[in-house]
């Protein structure tokens, strides 16, 4: 049977209806623009009578009756006066056309008083750094005029200048990072303490972008990022910094936030990462959250230098080879972790000389995951054992090629103690919590071209992925569910991420020795 077409009622109702609702729409708005003599005339006859009754209420009764009288003589020599009917009404509709007329102040169009004295005290005080004794034509002087400098500026609701466009003279040293310094540090005192201020240099047009960056989000809770195999959240930045955004969970909502992707794997050009910050800053929980996010693809070898059992969620689960606290289960570990890229380089060597894929068992990636490496160079080198960081040398150097990831979390003051190895093939680095720019620039290689805050959140700083750009970085929550400080959303949040346990809960508490010989063994 032949299909009968859909009638046009159906088939191109929509557009019809659409091109209604425009008619529909014009026709309103031309009736406005119309009737909008008339609408303000019947908008203050309405004020006017309004007034009105409210002269009268307010009128004490004992003169209401003189009152009356006055008014009824008025409308009597009103109506006796030649034209005068007439000119009553012509008063009475300019009444209320003047009554009637919209009262919305104009939007100012430039600064007040207290912020003109803002921007020129601002300028003031780039006089000595922009100007120059031989410069005939000085665009920064005592005195001069600040609209010539700041093109363009806006402020906030504190009166604080929230953008600044500043435009400065060509010989100015831009090029030097001393003289960018002092500039933005100026600017960062005199624009308002307690802001993280972007400064975004164009040498070229000689112009330089002040923007105060909004907090990032301190409210993200561990969950399971949209991601694909190989990549890995280290956290959240700036909208402007990434090309990206992640769909996430906060409670019942739903939004779309920035985050920080570390690419891992063959192809990738920083394959493993050095987390350092200060005690507290959150450098474990950024490991864990990390943890989290390679079990869903691969097997995950946990050493604790610091002893603490931050890690003890991950114990006995999939996927999870070890979690070592003492030093001979560390060694263990380790060693087994360098024997086993070893097997994976020689094993994708053999398959690619067969003109062979490379085999399922070396395709699952690898991960080795140091918190603290240097308490546990110290506890060995008492006992006369060799440093654990010495095993690492072989999955640094080839753990790319064998789908081998290393990340290395250690304190601001252990630094010193890291390994020539870890320091040379970790160029992901990422820097928590309170820090100078003098560590920043030792640690991530260059600047951030952010001011820092003066109260930083836990799981707060930057993150510099090879020689990408500094940006900056908010771990998510990701807490121990252990510990009795945790939140129960938090705590469930992190205990529905952990993989099935694969060990008896009986069967967990078994020495750190036996249990790396295990390892080593399988």
């Amino acid at each position: 049977m032949a299909r009968r077409p859909l009638p046009r009622i159906l088939s191109n109702g929509t557009a019809q209806i659409a091109k209604s609702r425009e008619l529909a729409r014009t026709a309103a708005d031309s009736a406005t623009d119309v009737l909008h003599p008339l609408i303000t005339v019947t908008r203050g006859l309405r004020r006017l009578a309004a007034a009105g009754r409210r002269k009268w209420a307010a009128t004490p009764k004992d003169r209401r009756g003189p009152l009356l009288f006055l008014v009824a003589s008025v409308v009597l020599i009103v109506a006796l006066v030649p034209y005068g009917p007439l000119l009553a009404v012509i008063t009475l509709m300019a009444a209320a056309a003047w009554a009637g007329r919209e009262r919305t102040p104009p939007p100012a169009t430039g600064p007040d008083e207290a912020q003109t004295a803002r921007l020129q005290s601002l300028y003031e005080a780039l006089v000595p750094y922009f100007s120059a004794a031989d410069d005939p034509a000085p665009l920064y002087a005592h005195g001069g005029d600040w609209e010539k400098a700041f093109t363009s500026y806006d402020f906030d609701d504190d009166g604080r200048i929230s953008r600044l466009h500043v435009h400065y003279p060509a010989y100015f040293t831009d090029g030097e990072p001393d003289s960018r310094a002092r500039i933005e540090q100026l600017l960062h005192v005199k624009s308002g303490r307690g802001r993280e201020y972007h400064f975004d240099w164009d040498e070229e047009g000689n112009e330089l972008t002040v923007t105060v960056l909004a907090p990032l989000p301190t409210d993200i809770a561990a969950q399971r990022f949209v991601t694909a195999p190989g990549e890995t959240v280290l956290g959240f930045t700036d909208p402007a910094d990434v090309q990206r955004t992640l769909p996430l969970t906060h409670g019942e909502e739903q939004r779309d936030v920035p985050p920080v992707v570390w690419r891992t794997g063959a192809r990738s050009t920083e394959p493993h990462l050095l987390i350092t910050g200060e005690p507290g800053a959150g450098t474990t929980t950024l490991l864990r959250s990390i943890a989290l996010q390679s079990l869903r693809y691969g097997d995950v070898v946990v050493v604790d230098g610091g002893g603490t059992g931050e890690y003890a969620c991950l114990t006995g689960r999939e996927g999870v080879l070890a979690v070592e606290c003492s030093t001979g289960g560390a060694l263990a570990s380790l060693e087994w972790a360098a024997h086993e890229t070893e097997r994976r380089l020689i094993a994708a060597n053999r398959a690619r000389q067969a003109g062979h894929p490379a085999p399922d068992d070396i395709r699952n990636p690898l991960w080795i995951l140091l918190d603290r490496p240097s308490a546990l160079g110290h506890l060995a080198a008492a006992d006369g054992r060799e440093d654990p960081q010495s095993l690492l040398q072989v999955p640094l150097r080839h753990g790319r090629a064998a789908n081998v990831t290393v990340v290395v979390a250690e304190h601001f003051e252990n630094l010193d103690s890291l390994s020539d190895a870890v320091r040379q093939h970790t160029r992901a680095r990422v820097v928590l919590g309170t820090a100078s720019a003098a560590q920043l620039e030792a640690v991530l290689g260059a600047p951030p071209h952010t001011t820092p805050t003066r109260d930083v959140p836990p799981g707060r700083g930057y993150a510099r992925l090879g020689a990408g750009p500094v940006l900056r970085l908010q771990v998510p929550a990701t807490p121990d569910p252990y510990d009795d400080a945790t939140s129960e959303a938090q705590r469930l949040a992190v205990l529905a991420l952990l993989p099935e346990r694969t060990t008896p809960a009986d069967a967990e508490q078994v020495p750190s020795e036996v249990a790396g010989v295990a390892v080593a063994e399988g």
